[in-house]
């Protein structure tokens, strides 16, 4: 059954893509089959100068579990930004602090903040973990509390790699997170598909992220992956 390209990454735009030594580019694949729940990834740490036979149309499998494991080609801007872990990986003195507004006004938020009465949310929907497809960063905790991984190969704890979500940002509660430029506001030349809120057409279960990590030690031992 041939996997389908999910995501290529070149460390040239993803500078905290810690890839192994001689490669360049990270190419994400995945069955588009549940196993059990969601697609089952696979990762290849690649030399982009040693890519020579490149095919114009990655091949499709005969079948699919979902038409929505196909996803819709997406040309990435990569843009880097800061964000916070999100609420539940806080401790609950900080978390009281958070839910202070003289504490934000302090630091020169304006009463006239839509947040005011809710600071708690304030900090986790304008500052801890950006939503969307993103490389690294924080991961996004809704389903479970915090669920650290650790590699099976030495145990090490892993960081977060990629997340492969259903849902980028697009509502006020987010606008925060906004990229920079002007959103498009038209299908990309020779596809019918134009969802901003969904550009890449990929649902996980029935609205999820896929979490893939990686471990520290060694880009090449086993990654894992949670659903969110």
């Amino acid at each position: 059954m041939a996997m389908l390209p999910v995501a290529q990454l070149y460390v040239r735009d993803v500078p905290d893509l810690h890839a192994p030594e001689e490669a360049d580019l990270l190419q994400v694949l995945w069955c588009p089959f549940d196993h059990p729940i969601m697609p089952k990834t696979a990762l290849f740490w690649r030399s982009a100068a040693t890519v020579t036979d490149i095919l114009t149309a990655p091949p499709e499998p005969p079948a699919m579990q979902f038409d929505d494991y196909l996803p819709e080609p997406c040309l990435l801007s990569p843009e880097q930004v800061t964000e916070y872990p999100g609420p539940r990986e806080l401790s609950k003195e900080l978390r009281e602090e958070l839910g202070d507004w003289s504490r934000w006004r302090a630091a020169g938020a304006d009463d006239d903040n839509p947040y005011a009465s809710e600071p708690e949310l304030f900090y986790r929907f304008s500052l801890s973990v950006a939503p969307g497809w993103k490389v690294g960063g924080w991961p996004s905790w809704d389903a479970t509390d915090p669920d650290p991984q650790y590699c099976s190969a030495c145990g090490n704890r892993m960081d977060p790699l990629l997340s492969i979500v259903t849902f980028e940002e697009g509502d006020d509660e987010t606008r925060s997170w906004f990229p920079y430029g002007e959103a498009a506001d038209e299908p990309s030349p020779g596809s019918g598909h134009f969802d901003p809120g969904q550009p890449t057409a990929v649902q996980i279960g029935s609205g999820y992220d896929q979490q893939l990590y990686i471990c520290p030690a060694s880009p090449e031992h086993p990654h894992t992956e949670l659903m969110q």
